[in-house]
């Protein structure tokens, strides 16, 4: 994936979670602790809802730790912000 594809996924992933977080009244990483940590739902009918919600955010996380990786290689051949606004273009 190129630059630009990241940032496109993190930004669909990111509304995803938003949606989840403006359902249930928390972010989601407290989410995901709590859900790491075994916490079950407290209705049955969440459970669905909180396996698809841990797995965009795992998946976001992948992809922030996957951007964070291509920004530091670009920077290594183009260490200004032109040189990576000029990439991601």
């Amino acid at each position: 994936m190129n630059l630009r594809q990241i940032l496109a996924d993190i930004h669909a992933l990111e509304e995803e979670m938003l949606a989840f977080e403006r359902q249930y009244g928390i972010r989601s990483e407290t989410f995901y602790a709590a859900y790491m940590s075994g916490e079950e739902p407290e209705d049955d009918s969440w459970v669905l809802d909180f396996g698809e919600w841990a797995s965009v955010y795992r998946t976001w996380l992948t992809r922030q730790a996957d951007y964070r990786n291509e920004i530091q290689r670009v920077q290594q051949r183009q260490p200004s912000l032109a040189g990576l606004v000029r990439v991601a273009a």
